[in-house]
């Protein structure tokens, strides 16, 4: 199994907008081969900003390699730089690979 993380710094009263970009997000997930689920995740607040994490689960690294080279993926982030800025500095990306599991 693969998890597929970025997370975003999303400034002080923007985080309604941020969460409302992906509630109605075209996200052509499913449509791909090894996808197996989305959250999007509220952490902690800090004086300038609240940290989110989006965590997406593949079969496999290779799938979620795919993912992004695919024209779902290109449609799911089009406009994505277009909006009014929301969060601080660029999205973080982190990948994990499953060791042991449940």
């Amino acid at each position: 199994m693969y998890i597929a993380m970025n997370r975003f710094q999303v400034i002080k009263g923007s985080e309604a907008d941020f969460e409302e970009v992906w509630r109605t997000r075209d996200r052509h997930l499913n449509e791909l081969e090894g996808y197996i689920d989305f959250h999007l995740l509220k952490g902690p607040e800090a004086e300038d900003h609240t940290l989110y994490s989006s965590h997406t689960i593949w079969k496999t690294k290779d799938d979620f390699v795919a993912w992004t080279k695919s024209e779902q993926f290109r449609k799911a982030h089009k406009g994505a730089g277009d909006r009014k800025p929301m969060f601080i500095g660029h999205p973080v990306f982190e990948g994990f690979e499953t060791v042991e599991g449940v």
